[in-house]
């Protein structure tokens, strides 16, 4: 028997300092998503795929060093252990949180399994709507970034170096967002992509209408 809450716990302790929008919060929408999408594939291993959605922003490289990756990384384990999950489940876990992210997906397209593919469709659901704009203005605040500069535009091709750059929060909704609904790997996810995509859409559009600071020093 798997106790889910050892793992839930876990990733709550790790999570209750953040403030770039990788909180426990975050998780819990992600573990809410993964769980609606599990309904529809009843061969997944929902065990893997929930413990995946708690855990993986644990060990992501743009919250932790790789020094205190190692030491997380074992002690995850120790947790995934305790909480009753299998070696052979243990891997699985492993292979979609160290897989799933976008910036690893940039160049190399990595084939998750399944139960991966929920837990991506739900963390990059969770990138987008309301919710999506609010995270994305939090992250940049966080790593000092502008919310705006036209004279700035969008970067393409990029990879991951140039990825983790700071750049214009603006520019992320063109640079990874909008693309997102185009990438998501099950149809229930993407009709719900397109939504917040659409939204989000107004949203840019209304911000950069409101945006008066380049026709205010036109004009004086």
């Amino acid at each position: 028997m798997v106790d889910l809450t050892i793992i839930a716990t876990f990733a709550q302790q790790q999570t209750a300092s953040d403030h770039t929008g990788h909180d426990w919060a975050h998780l819990q929408r992600v573990a809410v998503l993964t769980q609606q999408l599990l309904t529809s594939y009843p061969q997944v291993d929902q065990q893997v795929a929930l413990a995946a959605a708690y855990t993986h922003d644990v060990l992501d490289e743009k919250l932790v060093d790789a020094t205190t990756a190692v030491t997380l990384r074992a002690q995850l384990t120790k947790i995934y252990q305790q909480a009753g999950l299998t070696a052979t489940q243990i891997t699985a876990i492993y292979e979609i949180i160290d897989h799933l992210s976008y910036s690893k997906n940039l160049k190399t397209h990595w084939q998750l399994s399944l139960a991966g593919q929920l837990v991506q469709d739900a963390d990059r659901l969770d990138a987008l709507g309301a919710v999506g704009i609010g995270r994305t203005f939090y992250y940049g605040a966080s790593k000092g970034a502008p919310m705006y500069d036209p004279q700035v535009p969008p970067r393409t091709n990029l990879d991951h170096q140039s990825y983790r750059e700071v750049a214009p929060v603006l520019n992320h909704f063109d640079e990874k967002l909008f693309k997102l609904a185009a990438l998501m790997n099950t149809p229930q996810a993407k009709v719900e992509a397109e939504r917040r995509t659409d939204f989000m859409k107004q949203f840019v559009a209304e911000f950069k209408a409101e945006w008066q600071v380049d026709n205010h020093v036109k004009n004086n």
